[in-house]
């Protein structure tokens, strides 16, 4: 289990880092240069994806609680939003006039859907150690970035095709959940 939690760890502490301490990035990567300190945070995320992964693998799980909404179509649609916020993040969509960090939501919603059908101590320390990573990061990022500046309208297409383009990927998600995490997405519906 302590390489699974290293890993969070690690995951979170490079990304907090440029929030949370910004001069602190900018000394580094004036330091080593921009093109190095981004290959440093690169190699840093390479390493707790490992961490994470293979701690997940080998961790020995016990069974913290009885997960509430198990094989619940309330969890599916909790993912359906999931990945259309993270997919929103990266387009221009109407979703961003909303919600300020969509990305990091998609996380927290992600990490709350599966700590609602997983009630083992390696789900708790992945999805909620994320989940909490990403809460915090939303604070953290708005405090650097201070007030927010909402953008523009955007045509309704866009949000349209952010909307098939997740639609497509939790179907996807659906068919090869088991093939990539070893648990079957939808073994309870």
């Amino acid at each position: 289990m302590a390489i699974l939690i290293a890993g969070v760890v690690f995951w979170s502490a490079a990304h907090l880092l440029p929030a949370l301490l910004p001069t602190v990035r900018n000394k580094l990567a004036n330091k080593l240069g921009e093109g190095p300190y981004k290959g440093l945070f690169a190699l840093d995320i390479l390493l707790a994806l490992g961490l994470i992964i293979y701690g997940w693998k080998t961790a020995t799980t016990t069974l913290l609680y009885a997960p509430p909404l198990y094989g619940s179509p309330i969890v599916g649609f909790m993912m359906l939003l999931a990945l259309v916020l993270f997919v929103a993040s990266s387009a221009p969509t109407n979703l961003k006039r909303f919600i300020r960090h969509p990305q990091m939501m998609a996380v927290v919603l992600w990490g709350a859907a599966h700590l609602l059908s997983n009630g083992d101590s390696r789900s708790v320390i992945l999805f909620g150690g994320l989940s909490v990573w990403a809460l915090l990061e939303m604070v953290f990022i708005s405090r650097r970035d201070g007030v927010w500046k909402k953008p523009s309208a955007k045509p309704a297409t866009a949000d349209l095709i952010v909307i098939v383009i997740a639609v497509i990927a939790f179907a996807a998600l659906l068919n090869f959940h088991s093939y990539l995490f070893g648990v079957d997405a939808i073994a309870g519906f």
